[in-house]
C-alpha cells in the first residue's frame, strides 16, 4: 500500500475526525476504569506541515490552518479544547508547524493507564510511527494488516475501547472490505465505540455503506457529515463522513454546537453544510 496521509494531514476531514475522537475520549475519561484505543490505520504519527508531502497539497491551510487560531464562541471553544490542546502541545512556539495524527492526539488525551494500540501497514510510515510512540508507556505499535489487527485485538481485556478505523480508500473494494471488517469487529466486541471514517465522493456508495453497517437491530449510531462546498469535477474531496457506532449519549448535542462553527470556519464557498443522523433500530 502506497498511501501516505502526509499529503492530507490537517485537512478539513482530519479536523472533523479528530474533533469527534477527542470528544469521545474526553467522555471515556469520565469513568475511572481504564480503556483501550485501537487505531487500525495510524499513519506516521506526526506530520511536518512545511514538509514535502503536506507542502505539496497545502490542504492543511484550509483545515487546521484556519481552526488553530480562530476565535470561537465560549461553548464551542470549550468543546474544541481537548483537540486543540493536543495539537498545540506539538506546536509549543505558538506557530502551527506540525500536525499530530490520530494516535498522538489520542495518547495526549488518554490517561497514563489507558492503553493505546497503533497499527500501520506501510513500512516507512510504521517506522516513523514507532519513533513517535515507541517509548510511550501503555502503548503498542504494530505493523500488520488492519483487519488482522481487528481480529487479534478484539475483544480488549479492559472491555472498554474506542476503535478508530480510517482506511486510505485506495482500492475499489474499500467500502465492501470496510463493511466486512466492521461486521467481524462487532461480532467480536459489540460494545466498543467505533469511529469509522469514509470519504463523501460517491453519495450513493456512502449511503449504502452506512445503511449496511448500521443494520444490526438495536444498534445506536451517529452519522456525521461535513461539506466545505458543493462538489465539482477536479476539486478533490469536498465532503467527509464519520460513522460512530455506540456513540456517547452527549456526543450528538456537542456536535450540534461544534459543527456549525467548523463549517463556517472551513467553508470554501457555496454548498458548505453539516449533517447529523442517528437512529436506534
Amino acid at each position: 500500500m502506497n498511501y501516505r496521509h502526509g499529503y492530507h494531514a490537517g485537512n478539513f476531514a482530519d479536523v472533523v475526525k479528530h474533533v469527534v475522537l477527542a470528544r469521545v475520549l474526553t467522555y471515556m475519561r469520565q469513568k475511572p476504569r481504564p480503556f483501550r484505543v485501537i487505531d487500525t490505520h495510524a499513519g506516521a504519527g506526526r506530520y511536518d506541515l512545511a514538509g514535502q508531502e503536506a507542502g505539496k497539497t497545502g490542504e492543511w491551510q484550509d483545515g487546521i490552518g484556519r481552526v488553530f487560531d480562530a476565535e470561537f464562541a465560549t461553548d464551542v471553544a470549550e468543546l474544541l479544547a481537548p483537540y486543540l490542546d493536543a495539537v498545540r502541545a506539538d506546536n509549543e512556539s505558538g506557530k502551527l508547524e506540525v500536525y499530530p495524527g490520530s494516535s498522538l492526539i489520542a495518547r495526549r488525551i488518554m490517561r497514563a493507564d489507558d492503553v493505546l494500540v497503533a497499527n500501520e501497514l506501510n513500512a516507512s510510515e510504521f517506522e516513523r510511527l514507532k519513533r513517535e510512540l515507541g517509548r510511550a508507556k501503555t502503548t503498542t505499535v504494530l505493523n500488520i494488516d488492519a483487519w488482522h489487527a481487528v481480529k487479534s485485538l478484539l475483544p480488549p481485556k479492559e472491555r472498554r475501547a474506542v476503535i478508530l478505523i480510517d482506511p486510505p480508500f485506495e482500492a475499489k473494494t474499500e467500502f465492501a472490505d470496510l463493511i466486512a471488517g466492521v461486521r467481524d469487529a462487532m461480532v467480536r466486541f459489540q460494545d466498543g465505540v467505533y469511529l469509522i471514517w469514509y470519504p463523501l465522493k460517491d453519495a450513493e456508495a456512502a449511503d449504502s455503506f452506512v445503511a449496511t453497517a448500521t443494520a444490526r437491530p438495536g444498534l445506536e449510531f451517529l452519522d456525521v457529515r461535513l461539506a466545505v462546498c458543493h462538489a465539482f469535477p477536479g476539486l478533490g474531496l469536498t465532503a467527509t463522513g464519520l460513522l460512530v457506532l455506540n456513540p456517547p449519549y452527549l456526543l450528538r448535542g456537542e456536535l450540534e454546537t461544534v459543527l456549525p462553527a467548523l463549517r463556517d470556519c472551513m467553508a470554501e464557498g457555496e454548498g458548505s453544510s453539516f449533517h447529523l443522523r442517528d437512529v436506534v433500530q
